[in-house]
């Protein structure tokens, strides 16, 4: 008898199986032992039981869109992703991985991480092991530590500039010689296990000096270069965020053919343009052709609460980004000037950064000015008979503090007609929820409840099957997860168990539980969401998350299999 024969038997008992597929859903039970799926049908006989009656049992979730480079460290359990389902993680997206980084760059990789993904430089400093340099050594420290979920990472194209080109990574193009430097780095990285490799070209990625992220100066001999060292291997993605001048949406098919593995592209969202639906036309076309790209869409609007000491989507305009590495005496006098304000207004007119929506734009904490949160900061104008942008800048800098005043902006994806036509596109897939980063201005790690709860229950823009297909088996095959993504007899036991009449994101909070007490927005009471399995142990039984399990930290470094 094997030894996974002779290991107790968990059964998950009395629940409707939708396995991933897309099939069907059917009541059975699932047995499990080993970290295996060992049984699934009727009256199946065990050790111990988990009550399902009333609910799904389906895979667990895999959010292919993370930032828990750092926060796997000091919070193995990953929350709140565990609340919503989440089983696997890809993390280093947007090529913000911390590896490869040479001691002297720790400092550079953290004040990144602050301007582009809102992460606190203290938190970092305080939680991070710098156990490693290579990207083969982070990988040996996150198995070394653990974690509760299963964990994978993408290396990034800015730390691995930086390792490369030092001071000159943001600012020029990269030489031959750098670029064979940087795929050698990529091809030891897969090698160890990376899940592929990410790289960003967004208007909104600055870094620490309010200019372009490293990996905004590439140029198309490079990005071909590290995509292929990473095709050659014959396993793996390619994540690209954002396109430039010199890499448009439409090439990605082009290149994707060419490489032979898939890429992922952040993201597609809804726009007041109308632009997404000119990148779908564009999407349909290349899949026409056969290319494997996979645009990342999301169910949930793009909404930022910032303070106006980091305006993440301000940003965009250059001249607020000349503010970024000035201090807030210096801030707080730019504000001031009507000259200044004059300067940001007439960049907007001539396409320089994103123009504002002011009518997303509501105020959520202001100190000077309490009876104004809640209010609309469009609608505010309009009774002052004043401009919007100058109404904004003359409450911040009514406060004593330019923290203490924090707005909320939508920046896209809030057209709920256009969601609905990105959620049912074939080739699409779900990403985006950037776990583990931007803590104070958005927490959107619960996409899965949301999709579950609002766009399958509420709205009826997806089944229930497709909707989890989606969450699970689609990623999976994507990133070649190996036995991960389905509810079948010999499948890896990632699991989870919800209610389809009540599962729901619950309530958004903002707590301080991050090394040197660092604030983060957090959504770690859904409803609907009952058992979670991960490599077969529970970690969450009936909505708690268990001590055990994340002492016991079951999760594995999950790597890509060959293609």
């Amino acid at each position: 008898m094997s030894d996974v024969a002779k290991a107790p038997v968990l059964v998950i008992r009395g629940g409707t199986v939708v396995d991933g597929t897309g099939a069907p859903g059917y009541r059975a039970d699932v047995a499990v032992s080993g970290g295996r799926i060992v049984a699934i049908g009727p009256d199946l006989a065990g050790d111990t039981e988990l009550d399902a009656t009333g609910c799904v049992v389906s895979p667990g979730f895999i959010d292919i869109h993370t930032h828990y480079d750092a926060q796997v460290f000091w919070d193995p359990a990953l929350t709140p992703s565990c609340y919503h389902g989440v089983t696997t993680v890809v993390a280093g997206n947007c090529g913000f991985s911390i590896a490869p980084t040479r001691p002297g760059d720790r400092e550079l990789i953290a004040h990144t991480l602050e301007k582009v993904e809102d992460m606190d430089p203290a938190s970092l400093n305080a939680g991070i092991p710098w156990e490693f340099e290579s990207f083969p050594e982070y990988l040996g420290t996150v198995e070394r530590h653990g974690s509760v979920l299963n964990y994978a990472a993408y290396i990034g194209h800015t730390p691995l500039r930086i390792y490369v080109m030092g001071d000159e990574a943001s600012g020029r193009t990269a030489t031959r010689d750098e670029i064979d430097r940087m795929a050698a780095l990529v091809t030891e990285a897969m090698e160890a296990g990376a899940a592929g490799f990410a790289t960003s070209f967004a208007v909104t990625h600055l870094g620490a000096d309010g200019q372009p992220i490293p990996s905004r100066w590439a140029d198309r001999a490079e990005i071909e270069g590290l995509c292929r060292a990473v095709a050659d291997t014959g396993r793996g993605v390619i994540g690209i965020n954002g396109t430039s001048d010199g890499m448009r949406f439409e090439q990605l098919y082009d290149m994707q053919l060419e490489m032979g593995i898939p890429f992922t592209f952040t993201a597609l969202l809804t726009t007041n343009t109308g632009a997404h639906l000119k990148a779908l036309e564009i999407h349909e076309r290349g899949m026409a052709r056969g290319a494997q790209v996979y645009p990342q869409v999301s169910c949930r609007p793009l909404s930022f609460s910032m303070t106006m000491v980091e305006p993440f989507t301000l940003n965009t305009s250059p001249i607020f980004a000349e503010l970024m590495p000035v201090s807030l005496d210096d801030r707080r006098a730019a504000y001031a000037d009507h000259a200044w304000r004059d300067r940001v207004r007439e960049g907007w007119a001539a396409g320089k950064g994103l123009p504002p929506r002011w009518d997303t734009y509501e105020i959520m904490e202001s100190t000077a000015n309490p009876d104004l949160v809640g209010r609309r900061l469009l609608a505010l104008a309009d009774e002052r008979g004043v401009d919007p942008f100058d109404l904004l800048l003359d409450l911040t800098i009514a406060e004593a503090d330019l923290r203490q005043i924090r707005v909320k902006a939508v920046l896209a994806n809030d057209d709920q007609d256009g969601i609905a036509v990105l959620l049912q596109a074939d080739g699409c897939t779900l990403g985006l929820s950037d776990a583990g980063a931007h803590v104070g201005q958005l927490c959107d790690a619960p996409l899965a409840t949301d999709l579950l709860g609002n766009w399958v229950r509420e709205k009826g823009v997806l089944t229930l099957e497709h909707a989890i297909h989606k969450l699970t088996q689609q990623q999976a095959d994507i990133f070649g997860f190996t036995d991960r993504g389905v509810v079948r007899d010999g499948a890896i036991a990632d699991l989870v168990v919800f209610d389809p009449a009540t599962v729901a994101p619950g309530p958004l909070r903002r707590v301080r539980d991050f090394p040197a007490g660092a604030e983060r927005l957090t959504a770690d009471q859904p409803t609907g969401m009952r058992h979670l399995l991960v490599n077969g142990t529970p970690v969450v039984v009936d909505g708690v998350l268990d001590p055990a399990a994340v002492d016991a930290r079951p999760g594995e470094l999950v790597r890509p299999g060959t293609r």
